[in-house]
């Protein structure tokens, strides 16, 4: 434990900020802050909303662990901010995190490379929404561009619907997307560092990974391992990776798919700050392959970095 020590220094958790994710950030950042202070890291807890990030320098601090969700936090205004102070901080830098945010632009990068990712469309207040509707077909899905774990997020039916929902999702984000439903399998793919964990497939009730079913029900299913073909997952895993680089990820991260009925895998997002509560995939792939919480917590943290 002593060894563990020496290495990190004086730790920040950071956890809750101001975003829409704040209640789960207190969540993952409490069991972050327990999982190292029982590897003997010497770590305490540093709320961005109730304190200023530049007294992590005055009070001696020597690394960040980020598990801040959201805006805030998870789209690179932290890790610019950890930068400036010459703090090395978990997670991926200030383009990564600000890009793989950005739901839109994290497309864009992936189609000019022709990484499979659904279609979609921007929405804005005179768009055309029968238009958009036989573009993409329906259902669709209407999403704040800049949202985490699904605030905001609409699934509409009907094309009449489309105005209601992209008022909902601009109440979160003046940026909205509308984009194209893959029925299938909803997987994560995590990795840590360059190791690509075992995938998680998940089954929702009524298929709908929402803010509840993802965070509080008891209801939503984890199959890790995940049922897949060897080879599927393989494929799956190696996409995920490409995914990664191609949006400069570094250190930890989890990408969300839809696998469709033909078996090919449609990227959806990457998360650069997944969430590590009790219902969480990062630490539940880690563990299929004997990669307990606390030691996960410690590769993480291991693994800080400017840059």
């Amino acid at each position: 434990m002593t060894q563990t020590f020496e290495k990190t220094g004086k730790v920040a958790v950071l956890m809750g900020g101001a975003s829409a994710e704040r209640e789960i950030s207190l969540m993952s950042g409490h069991a972050v802050l327990a999982a190292l202070r029982r590897r003997g890291v010497d770590a305490h807890a540093f709320d961005p909303a109730e304190r200023a990030l530049w007294s992590l320098k005055e009070e001696g601090f020597t690394r960040a662990f980020i598990v801040l969700h959201g805006r805030g936090g998870e789209d690179g205004t932290v890790q610019g901010a950890l930068e400036t102070l010459g703090i090395p901080y978990t997670g991926s830098g200030v383009m990564a995190s600000a890009l793989c945010m950005d739901k839109w632009r994290t497309k864009m990068i992936w189609h000019a490379n022709r990484l499979p990712t659904p279609a979609w469309r921007i929405l804005k207040a005179d768009t055309d929404w029968e238009a958009v509707a036989a573009e993409l077909g329906l259902p669709i899905f209407v999403k704040p561009v800049r949202e985490g774990s699904s605030v905001g997020i609409v699934k509409v039916t009907r094309a009449d619907d489309l105005r209601a929902a992209y008022e909902t999702a601009a109440r979160h984000d003046p940026l909205v997307i509308a984009e194209q439903f893959i029925e299938g399998e909803e997987l994560t793919a995590a990795f840590l560092g360059q190791q690509a964990l075992p995938l998680v497939r998940v089954v929702a009730p009524g298929g709908n990974y929402d803010w509840q079913n993802k965070y509080f029900s008891d209801e939503t299913q984890y199959f890790c391992p995940s049922g897949l073909p060897e080879s599927a997952e393989a494929t799956i895993q190696d996409l995920t990776m490409e995914a990664a680089r191609l949006l400069d990820c570094r250190g930890w991260g989890r990408a969300d798919l839809i696998l469709d009925a033909a078996g090919k895998p449609w990227l959806l997002e990457m998360n650069t700050a997944p969430g590590m509560t009790g219902h969480s995939l990062v630490p539940m792939a880690a563990r299929a392959v004997g990669i307990d919480f606390d030691e996960l917590c410690v590769r993480i943290l291991e693994r800080a970095a400017l840059g």
